[in-house]
């Protein structure tokens, strides 16, 4: 859970969503993501049992739709949403605040990103101008295989390490583009390419 809902102050934000109208768990789950531009979810086992808990206080009831429990404030709950009206303000103006935190944090990483698959891009391009120019040296001699036919010069494989290559750089660009990946899968996304990077200079040494 972000910071920002801690100390029991998720439990106040559900409050005041609800109190815009009846809900079930996973509409609070969007309106959370949308209200932190998709930087944060809170998953279903942080939203239920707090939701559990405001109904056995009484702050929320529920009625059955369509196989799913739909949430509604209380008066007892509106009655709490006054008495921390100024906890419910500091508490928007925090959320803002870590919004905007969290936007510059996830420009950085996308910045750092695009420049490991810029440098990604130049690799592999030039990888496939070397290799592309080694195609026109004399071939080493062949070896006659089983049936004593020899291998061909001109491989095939370099025609399909060119489409790989190429369907690789716009795959990653699509990816990056999105935007949507998570810190912890940017991470693993640079490591992945640097490891890309690694095995290919090992390759061509």
């Amino acid at each position: 859970m972000t910071a920002v809902f801690s100390h029991g102050r998720l439990r106040l934000y559900l409050l005041k969503l609800l109190d815009d109208g009846p809900k079930h768990g996973y509409e609070l789950i969007r309106l959370l993501e949308d209200r932190f531009l998709g930087l944060y979810a809170p998953s279903a086992g942080t939203i239920y049992p707090r939701l559990q808990r405001l109904e056995a206080e009484g702050l929320v009831t529920h009625t059955a739709a369509g196989g799913r429990k739909v949430y509604e404030i209380t008066e007892a709950g509106r009655a709490e949403l006054r008495q921390r009206a100024d906890e419910l303000a500091t508490l928007e103006s925090d959320i803002s605040a870590s919004v905007e935190d969290l936007s510059a944090l996830a420009g950085e990483i996308q910045t750092e990103v695009r420049g490991s698959v810029r440098d990604l891009k130049r690799e592999l391009r030039e990888a496939a101008r070397q290799t592309r120019r080694t195609r026109w040296e004399p071939p080493p001699p062949t070896r006659p295989r089983a049936n004593g036919a020899p291998r061909s010069a001109e491989s095939p494989l370099l025609a399909e390490f060119d489409q790989r290559l190429a369907e690789f750089t716009v795959e990653v660009g699509a990816l990056v583009r999105a935007g949507r990946l998570s810190d912890t899968q940017l991470r693993t996304a640079i490591r992945v390419l640097d490891g890309a990077l690694d095995g290919l200079r090992r390759l061509l040494r």
